[in-house]
């Protein structure tokens, strides 16, 4: 691939050098502050060799590259006419950010932020009462036993307390503490002033405390810990450094708590039930035109992230009213992607794309639609349009019946059907039939329509590599035309390990840039995961690329957006061109200081030529220690 023309490409497509007020890059991506966004050619960009997706977050317009994003950045420079002033990126970027953010971008990354790390806690409470609803249903479980109150319990105490949870996801993601947020929480739904409220309209210091129940709900402690971030910010500010852990917290909690209880709880009560009110009623009236219409979008919000926009109203509607709608039509558009996927393999001639086609498709199902709508479906295109059109057919058929979820799972696929099941049993029935037509639909309209397909009776070749830096050039390297060999992986960091699903950056959590899992790290060392080359390692120290012996490419990135901090925190051990063995450091940093920044520090470890392997194999941790195994690359 020619850099220089890549770079002159690029240069074209996002609206030309008058357009760019400033250009930077990370380990994977190249970063534009845009003096408007919408002079760029996403839709080009996209389609250009080289460019592996475009994003926009936060503001910020991101041209993924991947391993090659150096060599392409020094051309792009290269070919601009003044400089970029990259040394000034943080803050010039920063300070442009804050002035040209788009507030609905903002709102869905504020959004995504908040309950992307909280799913996994809503998720297990909501399986284990769908597993309740099962063996009730089956007869094996009285609803008067003991057992069923304590798993009910389980199930219900997620969702109870849930705005403890969501004060601490949301702190975190201001940048304010956690646990004056989650202290503010605690208050509210003190047992006394639920007693309290429960009686009516209430005083305090002479204001009226108006009624409200506060477990359960979403947007009052929401809009709680929103305010809280400036009061905590504005008295950290005017309070000498020897009284701050006295007095912030304090006077954070006084003014806090109060306000809520007399006017930012009642209010956002008031709109989380006229949200839920309104999508009930939406649902009631005009069923079958809002089912078709969010089941056939439901990809597209996904790919987009304005899917996150629903999960606050999916929260609300199931501890408001019990149930909500919007999961089903969830489950149709991901059973539509796999039957899309399946339709290609039914069609297909080449027998890679077979295979790829058919194990995508199943995990599609289950409910990860990722591998089968960027690998497959969006590939060949019109495979995604069917996909589309299964999930509008499928999405009018549950409109019709009525199909309710009545708890929240992690992933809408057929593991879980549980959520579907309710006092009647044709809830379940109605959903699993309405899941079959999704596939069968997709499938049969992919094989109708067809699809273009490259050398259909030999397998597709992989394009031949070319170096990610200059310090890639070793032996070590292994070229595409060698035969791969599988790759065991170990633990660069000590932690808990995550799917990459959890990532808050599409470009990980959609596996564009490749495949493997994070790591929420405990300790802030990194070590080396294999015996090979360093052969990049970002200026910020953020990132690190390394090849192994047998050619597995490979990155480790540190937090999101941590390129902003401009390597401070970061203390690189190693520089490009070192050769390393398992369990060498590589890096120290400062986690606690990242994070007050208000940085996560969850760090993706991937694969990034995943085109030389056949699948990832996890070793089955949930917690891991340096050099432990974290997976295996099957070649």
């Amino acid at each position: 691939m020619d850099k220089q023309q890549l770079s002159k490409d690029i240069l074209k497509l996002v609206g030309g050098e008058e357009n760019i007020d400033q250009v930077t890059h990370c380990m994977t991506r190249l970063r534009f502050n845009l003096n408007d966004n919408q002079k760029a050619d996403k839709a080009t960009l996209k389609n250009t060799p080289g460019v592996m997706g475009v994003m926009e977050n936060g503001g910020q317009f991101q041209v993924i590259i991947g391993n090659d994003v150096p060599i392409v950045y020094n051309a792009f420079v290269g070919n601009m006419s003044k400089s970029p002033n990259a040394d000034n990126a943080t803050s010039s970027a920063s300070t442009g950010e804050k002035k040209k953010r788009n507030p609905v971008s903002a709102l869905f990354d504020f959004i995504s932020g908040i309950f992307t790390p909280i799913l996994p806690a809503i998720t297990g409470a909501g399986m284990i009462k769908g597993i309740v609803a099962i063996l009730v249903a089956l007869g094996w479980l009285s609803d008067t036993s003991s057992t069923y109150i304590i798993l009910s319990a389980i199930g219900d105490g997620a969702f109870y307390f849930l705005p403890i949870i969501l004060a601490i996801s949301a702190a975190r993601k201001l940048g304010s503490n956690m646990y004056i947020g989650a202290a503010l929480a605690a208050g509210i739904m003190h047992p006394t002033i639920t007693a309290l409220l429960s009686e009516g309209d209430s005083t305090f210091a002479g204001i009226k405390v108006i009624a409200a129940t506060y477990s359960s709900t979403v947007i009052p402690i929401i809009l709680a810990i929103w305010i809280a971030s400036y009061v905590e910010k504005a008295v950290d500010r005017v309070t000498h450094a020897s009284l701050k852990l006295l007095v912030v917290p304090t006077v954070t909690l006084l003014i806090m708590v109060p306000l809520t209880l007399m006017t930012v709880g009642p209010l956002g009560t008031v709109l989380g039930n006229g949200l839920s009110g309104g999508i009930s009623w939406l649902f009631d009236n005009m069923s079958i035109f809002a089912s078709i219409l969010i089941g056939g979008t439901m990809s597209l919000l996904i790919i987009t992230g304005m899917h996150y926009a629903l999960l606050p109203i999916v929260v609300g509607s199931m501890t408001t009213l019990g149930y909500d709608f919007i999961i089903p039509l969830m489950f149709a558009a991901n059973l539509a992607q796999g039957g899309a996927a399946f339709g290609v393999g039914l069609r297909s001639r080449n027998s890679k794309t077979k295979s790829l086609a058919y194990s995508t498709g199943l995990t599609a199902v289950m409910g990860i639609t990722e591998p089968a709508m960027y690998g497959i479906n969006m590939k060949f295109k019109k495979p995604f349009i069917a996909a589309l059109i299964g999930g509008a057919i499928a999405g009018g058929f549950m409109g019709i019946f009525n199909v309710k979820s009545y708890v929240i799972t992690g992933l809408a696929g057929l593991p879980s059907v549980a959520a579907f099941i309710s006092p009647a049993i044709s809830t379940l029935l109605y959903a699993l039939a309405g899941g079959l037509i999704a596939i069968v639909a997709a499938a049969v309209l992919t094989y109708i329509l067809g699809f273009q397909e490259e050398n259909a009776s030999e397998p597709v070749a992989a394009p031949a590599a070319e170096p990610a830096t200059p310090a890639a050039t070793t032996s070590a390297a292994v070229t595409e035309e060698a035969k791969a060999q599988d790759e065991q992986v170990f633990s660069p960091i000590t932690g808990e390990v995550k799917p990459l699903s959890e990532v808050p950056d599409p470009a990980f959590s959609e596996e564009i840039m490749g495949k493997g899992f994070a790591i929420q790290p405990s300790e802030g060392r990194v070590v080396s995961p294999i015996n090979g080359t360093v052969f990049s390692l970002s200026k910020s120290g953020h990132a690190i690329g390394l090849v192994s012996d047998t050619g597995a490419e490979m990155l480790i990135h540190i937090g999101i957006d941590t390129v902003k901090l401009k390597g401070q925190f970061f203390s690189p051990k190693v520089q490009a061109g070192a050769k390393v063995a398992v369990g060498d450091v590589l890096m120290e940093f400062d986690r606690e200081q990242i994070e007050k920044a208000g940085y996560t520090t969850i760090t993706p470890v991937i694969i990034t030529n995943m085109h030389q392997y056949e699948s990832i194999e996890s070793a089955g941790r949930t917690t891991i220690k340096e050099k432990d195994l974290l997976f295996t690359a099957k070649a």
